[in-house]
């Protein structure tokens, strides 16, 4: 019986501290660092993370999330896992 709740004391701690259980924080990609991009988006490292904010920087800001499988290395599952993360401000309108 010991042995019985033990065993699940510790799958319950090591489940709680996994880095499955950990969520991702939203990001905001037409603003954020590409540190803060490569720490809130899953399966981008500080490499597509740094690609995506030089399409930023070269193309204008995101309008859909969409368009990050323009950057290189980045497809359709990268986008899907993440598309919940992923948030976007609008760009700025120019002044009448």
């Amino acid at each position: 019986m010991i042995k019985r709740l033990l065993g699940s004391v510790l799958l319950s701690t090591s489940l709680l501290f996994s880095p499955f259980s950990l969520a991702a924080e939203p990001v905001d990609i037409n603003t954020a660092t590409a540190e803060q991009i490569a720490a809130s988006l899953n399966g981008i490292g500080p490499a597509k993370a740094q690609a995506i904010v030089d399409y930023r920087e070269t193309n204008g800001p995101f309008v859909a999330a969409e368009q990050l499988t323009d950057v290189r290395g980045i497809g359709p599952a990268t986008l899907e896992k993440n598309r919940e993360f992923i948030l976007l401000t609008p760009a700025p309108t120019p002044a009448q």
